[in-house]
């Protein structure tokens, strides 16, 4: 049976030989790769993006990533090309084809059509000898010394350092193309990360109570509205002005602190200024700021204007906590 401590020496030594295969890449860095950003900066086509194997699968998460961040991009398994999916490649389209060796049977079938077709051809390579960096029009080296794979054999740092390459590719186009947080909001409607992005404070407090007592208001009225509300506080407000809150916390201080209750009025327990929002704020804005204070609801507002409450079990409810 093999000791823990052996597990985690091959672990860090697998995580050090691709950090080490990244770190080489900035040889790579030079006027060929500046060359292919701005190629496919001003292109009026898409990135159809195609290898074979474990290639292949991290020519799909450079898609991806491409496509999240405002470079129109398309998947291309090499060996279903010459079965059909070459047709998805248009005119103005650069093809780029990743590949450890270059010479695999599927990629000499390939590049042929692509340059027939009078498509543009980049290649990231690792092997700068190959067929594939021969032929294509421009070639960023992907080169690896030796693979984590203690046999040298499966692919691991050479899939690194491809992925690696694609995400530098990803980010300068970015940063090329002004690309802002609306931009990415707009590619990621989905999930958390699209809800953290878009989802505001607007659009979760509207169906909430607005409770509302007056500072002159009794005990037995503040009770009385945040039990009815619950929403576990109500918003003092004179004549439309907000002049503070009143929580349950407030309360349990209040009878923890008074012998006697009799003629206690909401001014009298409420905080004043209250933590609040604006309504146009995004939502993961509220969530940072009840866990900073350590608080379940703000008062939102609009302007100086009361709007209404929004609770952590809003927040909740939409999968941001």
């Amino acid at each position: 049976m093999i000791k823990t401590s052996e597990l985690v020496a091959i672990a860090l030594q697998t995580l050090k030989t691709e950090a080490s295969s990244i770190a080489r890449l900035k040889k790579s860095i030079g006027r060929e790769f500046t060359d292919c950003v701005k190629l496919i900066l001003f292109s009026k086509g898409r990135v159809i993006v195609t290898g074979v194997g474990k290639s292949s699968l991290i020519a799909q998460k450079i898609v991806a990533t491409l496509n999240s961040t405002g470079t129109p991009s398309v998947f291309m398994h090499a060996a279903d090309a010459v079965h059909g999916d070459l047709g998805m490649i248009r005119k103005d389209d650069i093809v780029i084809c990743l590949s450890k060796s270059g010479s695999t049977a599927e990629i000499k079938v390939l590049v042929p059509l692509v340059k027939a077709a009078d498509n543009t051809l980049i290649a990231i390579c690792g092997n700068m000898k190959s067929y594939l960096a021969i032929h294509a029009d421009y070639v960023i080296d992907a080169s690896v010394k030796i693979e984590a794979c203690p046999m040298n054999l499966a692919p691991t740092s050479s899939t690194i350092a491809q992925m690696a390459i694609g995400d530098a590719l990803a980010v300068c186009l970015l940063r090329a193309r002004g690309f802002t947080e609306k931009d990415f909001a707009r590619f990621h409607p989905g999930g958390l990360l699209g809800k953290q992005l878009y989802l505001r404070v607007s659009d979760l407090f509207s169906l909430n109570p607005k409770p509302v007592v007056k500072p002159g208001d009794p005990l037995r009225k503040v009770i009385v509205v945040i039990s009815s509300n619950r929403l576990g506080a109500t918003a003092v407000l004179e004549k439309n002005m907000l002049k503070g809150i009143i929580t349950d916390g407030d309360l349990r201080r209040m009878l923890e602190s008074h012998k006697e209750i009799e003629g206690v009025i909401a001014a009298d327990i409420m905080t004043k200024n209250p933590r609040s929002i604006d309504k146009n704020a995004l939502a993961i804005e509220a969530l940072q700021l009840m866990k900073k204070h350590s608080i379940t609801q703000l008062i939102v507002t609009s302007g100086k204007k009361f709007e209404g409450f929004i609770h952590l079990h809003d927040l909740l409810r939409e999968g941001l906590v």
